[in-house]
């Protein structure tokens, strides 16, 4: 009998899930291995973090989604070294051997290495991160309607350093919670003092989008009251106040980091396989000076004609760079195999109810159709009917209500018991 070719994928975001999807019951034994047990769907981390949604409603377990799998199986693991002499991944409980080995390991909060930042602020790259910034937001007023504390001290502020999608949207939904929901939560408390602030290193919000997307986005943020600090720099944070290039200081126990990814580079490469911390590929995501390793998604640098410096890291990317490696494994011979060439779709962010941005290649547009826009296409983004049923009905409530029952306040057991 000829001997299934073993692939394994190393990381279940859109990059390493959609190569797994692709590949799902052909002829490959295929293992995915990653640190949690399920897929999760970033783009709503933000609303999370608001307690408009349920992590649950945009993540999916790997196990439920190979279920009826023929050649597909996952591993939760921690993997810490390639050691691509021996075709082997070497992780936390065992070691993996492979024929054909692809990195999707995406990328995590970019701190520039400042570890004083990286203790005290908040990065949203995983379902854990958003959940501690709903725990930690909310127990502030908490805190301070037991305490009784001055209202203008500072220490309410919500910082967001970073105006790229995540800060825009996260600056949006927490101006909105201001207005319309923690007022209701905590009548006895006065929330004119709470500012939501958004620091940008950038002359305008959204600096990779349409002038006309800056400019209506800066005009959104401005309207839900966010306190929008442009070409800003900031250098420290200490727990209680936020320090900047310029010399300002910002008061704030709730500061959330959106301003750089970096990669999630597994240990076992040498640095000339890598540029700008993401591993050097080819057009076929073929890592350099590797036969049957590759990197896709955000992990992978790839030079082209139309993108000399390397593709953006977003899921348009990261999808579309699995689907074409996944056609090309499945071929027979590698003459076969297809280049790949980013077909940029465009991009969107919104900013609240009835306010968003979308930039596609043949048409710009603003406002309340925009907004329906990017709910329609993030809806059908999400996996399983049944979570987006959910998510719908969380908006469509939050739509009419201005409301929602999600703020739970979950903290760690602090007798939590190892699983032995």
């Amino acid at each position: 009998m000829e001997t299934r070719e073993k692939i394994i994928i190393i990381g279940g975001g859109f990059a390493g899930l959609q190569l797994a999807k692709t590949l799902n019951n052909k002829n490959k034994k295929v293992i995915v291995l990653d640190r949690v047990n399920h897929h999760m769907f970033q783009p709503l981390f933000y609303q999370v973090a608001c307690g408009r949604i349920e992590p649950s409603n945009i993540s999916f377990p790997f196990r439920k989604i190979f279920q009826q799998s023929r050649n597909t199986q996952f591993r939760l693991t921690e993997v810490r070294e390639i050691d691509a002499a021996n075709n082997k991944v070497i992780t936390d409980e065992a070691e993996f051997t492979y024929d054909k080995l692809v990195i999707a390991t995406g990328c995590k909060t970019n701190f520039f290495g400042n570890q004083e930042l990286e203790g005290k602020a908040f990065g949203m790259k995983n379902t854990q991160e958003a959940i501690s910034i709903r725990n930690h937001v909310l127990m502030t007023f908490e805190k301070l309607i037991i305490e009784k504390s001055r209202s203008d001290d500072g220490n309410w502020n919500i910082v967001i350093v970073g105006s790229g999608p995540t800060g825009v949207e996260l600056a949006g939904a927490f101006a909105e919670m201001k207005k319309d929901i923690l007022p209701r939560d905590y009548p006895y408390m006065n929330f004119e003092h709470l500012k939501i602030i958004l620091v940008s290193s950038t002359e305008k919000p959204l600096a990779v989008m349409s002038p006309e997307a800056q400019e209506k986005s800066e005009k959104y943020l401005k309207d839900l009251g966010v306190t929008f600090l442009s070409k800003e720099y900031v250098t420290d944070y200490d727990g209680d106040k936020v320090y900047m290039k310029s010399g300002k200081e910002i008061s704030s126990n709730n500061v959330i980091w959106a301003a750089g990814v970096t990669g999630n580079v597994v240990s076992g490469f040498p640095e000339d396989k890598l540029m700008k911390n993401r591993y050097i590929v080819d057009r076929y995501n073929k890592i350099k000076g590797y036969d049957n390793i590759f990197a896709v998604g955000d992990i992978a640098y790839m030079e082209t004609p139309k993108y000399p410096q390397g593709h953006p890291q977003v899921a348009n990317v990261a999808i579309h760079q699995a689907k074409n490696l996944g056609k090309n494994l499945l071929k027979k011979t590698k003459n076969e195999w297809k280049e790949y060439e980013y077909d940029d779709k465009g991009s969107l962010a919104t900013i609240g109810k009835h306010r968003a941005v979308v930039d596609l290649p043949f048409m710009k547009f603003q406002g309340f159709l925009a907004w329906y826009f990017w709910m329609f296409l993030h809806l059908m983004l999400i996996l399983s009917v049944r979570n987006k049923i959910a998510v719908f009905f969380n908006w469509m409530w939050s739509y009419f209500n201005k409301d929602s029952s999600l703020r739970l306040i979950i903290l760690p057991n602090k007798k939590n018991k190892t699983l032995q």
